[in-house]
């Protein structure tokens, strides 16, 4: 075991195939635009398919895309250790979200196999359809349907916000429609390493974020139906504005975070106005609301009085008013053993650690619905993710991945 604690990962060959993975869909100025099951992602996955398969891995695709490689153990009856995160990127991605975690375990798997080793255990590192949300919702959809929180029907007639495509039809046309079953996986441990999309570690001079849990997420879609007049002829008191009501629901948001305090969060990163004219008043809006708290009920209130204001709001301005539920997802706790392994292994390889909550949404808070589940965060620089200058430094993202094979290597080995 001694030898099992001094091994390390290759850092240069991790970011190598960081970069090379970067090469799908790659934007200018070093970002990636590669939505679930866009052409950019068939490349993507290709490409890592190919990866696993280099290193002597099974490759098993499964009916909602997921796509889980098997380095096999030594003991073909033990549950295997899992590790990963996904490869689709939103519009203006980075080379890191996601796709650092599943480049880690793989370059986990290559050191393994330089050294000659196989675990107790099998290894397998997996990545998930259609993580990010930004093409169809919601998100994590295809971690949320391998654990058996979505229907798999339900999922496969999921509309893309792009062109209307089906997520089944999307599947079948780049070749990921896969057979492997969906809804019970047997996994004994889970590990997903990421970066922590946001400026806490980095603030601190901190090495790794020791994840305790993900916060809860709360999207919905509010439309208000009013009526387009002319901007110049129609008094305020009799007016049926849509886009009126639109600005004071994001203003209410706006209010609640200050008043809730805490750990409560609220963006409107949407919203779109017809006809969209400068003298026109707005007979429809549309527009998108993310809630978020690490504290369940808080965030189910927060919820609750955002609807109750804008009914009260569309009913007092003599609109129409429906709104749809885009993604509900509770907040969720780590094991509490796992999480305490991380730390420890983190500190035994010298590092400083910080144990917190992820405020994104990512693939293990699925996974802890059948099986214990934990996170590494390494830092990013600026907190910047969700853009092209996302970055962590060479040295960083290293160390997260050497935590990474210590905690994998204990997992699979017990």
């Amino acid at each position: 075991m001694s030898d099992l604690n001094t091994l390390r990962i290759d850092g240069a060959r991790l970011l190598q195939r960081l970069r090379d993975l970067g090469q799908c869909g790659a934007l200018e100025g070093g970002g990636t635009n590669r939505l679930a099951l866009s052409d950019a992602d068939q490349a993507a996955r290709d490409w890592t398919v190919q990866q696993m398969r280099d290193l002597g891995m099974e490759v098993q695709i499964d009916a909602i895309g997921n796509v889980v490689a098997t380095y096999a153990g030594t003991e073909a009856d033990a549950l295997p250790v899992m590790t990963g995160s996904h490869i689709d990127t939103v519009r203006t991605g980075g080379l890191y979200d996601g796709n650092y975690g599943v480049m880690a375990g793989l370059e986990v798997v290559a050191t393994l196999r330089d050294a000659g080793l196989r675990t107790r255990r099998a290894l397998q590192v997996a990545f998930f359809t259609n993580e990010e949300g930004a093409r169809f919702q919601p998100d994590m959809l295809g971690s949320l349907v391998m654990v058996g929180g979505m229907p798999l029907e339900a999922a496969l007639a999921t509309q893309a916000v792009d062109n209307g495509a089906r997520l089944g039809d999307e599947l079948q046309r780049i070749g990921y429609a896969g057979s492997a079953p969906v809804g019970a996986p047997k996994v004994h441990r889970f590990v997903e390493l990421h970066i922590e999309q946001g400026p806490v570690l980095e603030q601190q001079g901190v090495d790794i974020g020791v994840v305790e849990g993900v916060q809860g997420i709360c999207w919905m879609e509010l439309h208000f139906q009013g009526t387009s007049n002319h901007a110049g002829t129609t008094p305020m008191a009799l007016r049926h504005d849509a886009g009126m009501c639109a600005m004071r629901v994001a203003a209410f948001v706006a209010d609640l975070v200050q008043r809730y305090g805490g750990r409560q969060l609220g963006t409107v990163g949407a919203v779109q106005l017809k006809p969209n004219l400068i003298n026109v008043i707005a007979s429809e809006a549309l527009m998108t609301v993310d809630m978020r708290n690490t504290d369940g009920q808080r965030l189910r209130d927060a919820q609750a009085e955002v609807l109750a204001f804008a009914r009260g709001l569309a009913a007092q301005q003599g609109v129409q008013f429906s709104h749809r539920q885009l993604a509900d997802f509770e907040p969720v706790a780590f094991d509490a053993q796992l999480v305490h392994r991380v730390e420890q292994h983190a500190q035994a390889l010298g590092l400083s650690t910080l144990r917190m909550p992820s405020g994104a949404g990512h693939d293990a808070q699925m996974l802890a619905r059948i099986c214990p589940t934990a996170m590494v965060f390494v830092p990013s620089a600026q907190g910047l993710s969700h853009n092209v200058r996302e970055h962590t430094d060479a040295h960083q993202l290293e160390q997260g991945a050497n935590v990474l094979l210590q905690v994998l290597l204990e997992a699979a080995n017990s």
